[in-house]
């Protein structure tokens, strides 16, 4: 790994895992790269506010480029957004791309097929790294700590959002809940970690409990070029900093 390699960060654990295992193998990472809702400024399905976003940037002393998707774009306009925003990444020495991807294995062809028609390569460095159950304690031993930011209702009650990331949250998953959250069951918003400088100071704020529908127009919808979960409800934790 060297200054030539971006994160593509969602500003949860797994990217944050991935981060602490890039730079235990020494070099610099050039920055990290997030897709936020052009209109309500928010990271992609987890629903966290831009400045605290930036705030985790200024933690990691790194810099940030943002890609902003439209409400309404489709693959066709999401492909051609990535190219032309990793196009900006090449110009200015860009080499590699690295994900925090675990197992899914669509999603990280998805990931090569579009890093190589911009040509830079791909990283994946916790890619099946061990089970999900093994790499959940990992990332808590690591020093990762994160609040739950987002549940699906399918699995979860509200009473779960807003809970820190940490062992009595994994004994309280229900059978079929991946540790990781791998499946899009839950994600998280990352306030302090062995790569930050110092940690954000955070305060929970409401809970909002969202249904999604073909027909829904909401500032937490699934980025393009994400696989929908229509007709299912998620509750979002609205994190404001201290």
């Amino acid at each position: 790994m060297n200054d030539s390699t971006w994160l593509h960060w969602s500003g949860g654990k797994d990217s944050a895992y991935a981060l602490h295992k890039l730079t235990q193998q020494g070099g610099k990472l050039g920055g990290i790269v997030t897709s936020l809702s052009s209109e309500f400024r928010r990271i992609s399905m987890h629903g966290v506010r831009e400045e605290l976003l930036e705030a985790q940037a200024a933690a990691l002393r790194l810099p940030l480029q943002k890609i902003l998707i439209p409400r309404d774009c489709n693959m066709e306009d999401y492909n051609s957004m990535i190219s032309e925003e990793m196009a900006k990444l090449k110009a200015i020495g860009a080499t590699h791309c690295a994900f925090g991807d675990i197992f899914l294995e669509d999603l990280k062809l998805y990931r090569q097929k579009q890093m190589d028609a911009s040509q830079l390569e791909t990283v994946f460095p916790i890619w099946k790294e061990n089970s999900t159950a093994t790499m959940a304690k990992s990332i808590i031993e690591s020093g990762v700590k994160a609040v739950v930011v987002c549940v699906s209702g399918k699995h979860f009650d509200s009473s779960f959002v807003g809970r820190d990331y940490d062992l009595e949250f994994l004994n309280d998953l229900t059978e079929g809940v991946d540790p990781c959250g791998e499946n899009g069951e839950f994600h998280t918003f990352v306030y302090d970690s062995p790569n930050f400088s110092q940690p954000i100071p955070v305060k929970l704020g409401e809970v909002v409990d969202k249904l999604y529908t073909p027909a829904s127009n909401q500032e937490d919808e699934p980025e393009c070029g994400a696989k929908p979960s229509w007709d299912t409800e998620f509750f979002f934790q609205e994190l404001s900093r201290c």
